[in-house]
């Protein structure tokens, strides 16, 4: 069978397109903006990629078509494909259909911490010799892909709740129909698609409604609007986790000595410690990530001492905290973090890790949530924890990040060219400072302009 995928690079769809690919089909794919990691994973798969979405990527014509939801009518490929009547699906109904179908699902769902998750079960799953099918919205560095085929009976998948396709607009993650469901978090974002907490709590009711009574519900017990959606009804068993043991928490953390920073924890489940983790993950949302995939995978049968030993051998994420690398003494990270919470738990960890030594922090608000300005009030307290801030303000942004930077007083600054900022964020960085750049994109590349604006100026 032949699939094209439309808006291929996406780090949804590229995983569709890597899954097509092991199943056996002939897979073909276009995209507007092409861009590592996903383009060189697609490179490597040996699929034929087309920049742009004119109409004659549909000759020959395909068996289907796998609509991602950055497309819309009005473009031409899309009216092409509708007049034509070429058969068409979304990216999670094709998988639901031609993958999900038979597997036992563990889907992971959450506002925060879902690509960490749904790689850590994953890797739990893999070292306890499982071999699972997974699709994560990043790339785990055990993996070295974001998606396989894997085998049966377990599939673990990152399940997003934004919108399907132009032409189904309930969250993605309706579609998985999971046996094992962790629900990490739930806050107000994708304020492009929602108009307000309570939407998005009736698309996580959704997915709660479709996990059988013989499931399982992994809920953070100490998060207040998954308390608010469960209480609008559940079906299924549910084990709470919390690090700090509240809530009606089943799953805890006890930290070990020199684990402050969330790199050292013992497993309590009710009370009894199950087992110990030592790894290279830091911060206390990471140890509440360890404890829902723990939790999972027993579910699926795999011993929590096992999914423990499992942690200590997790080799990260790329764009998760990743250090991209040193130059005149400074260490530059990368890092995925787009919503106040998010940066606010990042720096958190990465001080606790590096004590009093300088963090600047850098922000590119491209999200589209960001771009609405929604999370202004509070994303300058959520860099606190930074000594120095850099909010990247392009011509069209939308808002004016003034107010940020005012807000950060003598901490904050701004630029709106990648270039100009590389130049003066080197001549500001000294040696023993880290450098935390954090985008949901490319960031213009700014991570190596950095590192060679910091080897020049050496």
């Amino acid at each position: 069978m032949h699939v094209h995928i439309l808006g291929i690079c996406g780090t949804f769809m590229a995983g569709i397109a890597a899954i097509a690919k092991q199943a056996g089909h002939r897979v073909t794919g276009s995209d507007r903006n092409v861009y590592p990691p996903m383009s060189t994973q697609l490179e490597a798969l040996g699929i034929e990629l087309t920049e742009g979405f004119a109409p004659a990527q549909l000759d020959p014509e395909p068996d289907v078509v796998v609509v991602g939801n950055v497309m819309t009518r009005g473009m031409p490929v899309i009216e092409a494909l509708l007049d034509r009547g070429i058969p068409y699906a979304s990216g999670p109904e094709w998988l639901a259909r031609e993958v999900l179908a038979d597997r036992w699902v563990l889907a992971v769902a959450g506002t925060h911490g879902k690509t960490t998750t749904t790689s850590l079960l994953a890797w739990i799953l893999e070292y306890a010799g499982l071999s699972p099918g997974f699709l994560i919205g990043g790339i785990a560095e055990d993996f070295s892909v974001s998606a396989r085929l894997g085998e049966r009976p377990f599939f673990v998948i990152e399940a997003d709740e934004y919108d399907t396709a132009f032409f189904d607009k309930r969250a993605k993650f309706v579609h998985y129909r999971p046996r094992t469901a962790i629900l990490n978090n739930l806050e107000f974002d994708h304020a492009d698609i929602y108009p307000d907490v309570a939407a998005i709590q009736r698309q996580f009711h959704h997915l709660v409604r479709t996990v059988p009574a013989a499931g399982r519900l992994v809920v953070n017990a100490v998060d207040p609007r998954l308390a608010e959606t469960l209480a609008m009804g559940a079906w299924t068993p549910r084990e709470g986790f919390a690090r700090d043991g509240g809530g009606e928490a089943q799953w805890c953390a006890r930290a070990l000595p020199g684990g402050e920073d969330g790199s050292k924890f013992e497993v309590l489940e009710s009370g009894r410690v199950l087992g110990r983790v030592d790894w290279r993950l830091l911060g206390g949302h990471n140890v509440d990530n360890a404890l829902a995939a723990i939790a999972a995978a027993r579910h699926a049968g795999v011993p929590p001492e096992v999914a423990c030993a499992a942690l200590g051998e997790f080799r990260g994420i790329k764009r998760r905290m990743e250090l991209r690398g040193e130059a005149r003494g400074v260490k530059v990270y990368d890092d995925f973090a787009h919503h106040p919470t998010a940066i606010a738990t990042t720096l958190d960890g990465l001080r606790r890790r590096v004590g009093a030594a300088r963090i600047v922090a850098v922000l590119e608000p491209r999200s589209n949530t960001m771009k609405l300005g929604v999370h202004r009030e509070t994303l300058a307290p959520s860099l606190a924890a930074a000594d120095e801030v850099w909010l990247y303000a392009p011509p069209d942004l939308g808002w004016d990040a003034g107010e940020i930077v005012r807000g950060l007083g003598a901490r904050g600054h701004a630029a709106s060219d990648v270039d100009t900022l590389a130049r003066e964020l080197a001549g500001r960085l000294r040696a023993g400072d880290h450098a935390l750049i954090m985008s949901n994109g490319g960031f213009g590349g700014l991570h190596l302009k950095l590192l060679a604006a910091l080897e020049a100026s050496g």
